[in-house]
């Protein structure tokens, strides 16, 4: 007796065909149309088409495009961020996917009754989100998260568009500075008419309010600039003002 194989004799599992595991396939820019509120074809700030361009060179399976705002499509609250995260919204093609600032968002929201499932994980898992919508005060992914004033102001029209589209939004929650006065721009009412300030409400019109809160990043979350409970707060007094 050995404990060698015998000379010819083949494994189980030899014959078994070795098949690559597909390669990870760019989003299709097809599943979303064009309108007044979005274009997945913009181009119109040239420092952000080419950032993109390059990161997708780098990143090939990456969305590398604008990204579409999500949620409800009549909500009471809109949720206001900044821009995509190169590698989270930027790379998913869904806000807040896919990076630590969606962490805290979707749990929250989840908590609250305002999302079917505590993490986005893709564009094209199961959440939903419960009378609530998502957009960003610039669409594209900025180098270094800074998008310039000129591409605020530009990509500020499509905010204009989608928020006359949402007749039933009574509430919005600016996620930080740029966010709030992207807000305020879109419903044509000066920037020094309000400032910014975490949990700090405004009312925009007779039906509209504004509220303040510190971005939920990964800087202000860790350095408990925000917290859990803070951030919570400010969710719960929305859905009080919009009546939910």
């Amino acid at each position: 007796m050995t404990d060698k194989e015998p000379t010819g004799a083949t494994r189980p599992d030899a014959a078994r065909p070795v098949t690559a595991r597909p390669e990870p396939k760019r989003p299709d820019a097809a599943r979303f149309k064009a309108d007044a509120t979005y274009d997945p074809n913009c181009t119109a700030c040239p420092r952000l088409a080419a950032y993109l361009a390059d990161a997708h060179y780098k990143y090939p399976e990456y969305w590398c495009r604008p990204v579409p705002s999500f949620g409800a499509a009549a909500p009471r609250i809109v949720l206001v961020g900044l821009a995509p995260g190169m590698h989270g919204a930027n790379r998913t093609a869904r806000p807040f996917t896919g990076d630590h600032a969606g962490i805290l968002l979707y749990q929250t929201l989840y908590e609250l009754g305002l999302a079917s499932q505590p993490a986005s994980a893709s564009a094209d898992d199961p959440l939903t989100l419960i009378d609530t919508r998502i957009v960003n005060a610039v669409k594209c992914a900025p180098p270094d998260n800074k998008p310039s004033p000129d591409e605020i102001r530009r990509c500020n029209e499509y905010m204009q568009a989608e928020v006359r589209g949402l007749v039933s939004a009574r509430v919005f929650v600016a996620l930080g500075r740029i966010a709030h006065d992207a807000v305020l721009s879109a419903h044509g009412i000066k920037r020094s008419t309000f400032v910014f300030g975490h949990a700090r409400e405004h009312r925009l019109d007779e039906t509209h309010h504004l509220i303040d809160s510190y971005h939920c990043s990964r800087y202000n979350t860790q350095t408990r600039r925000l917290t859990a409970a803070m951030f919570k707060s400010v969710l719960m007094r929305a859905c009080e003002l919009a009546q939910m």
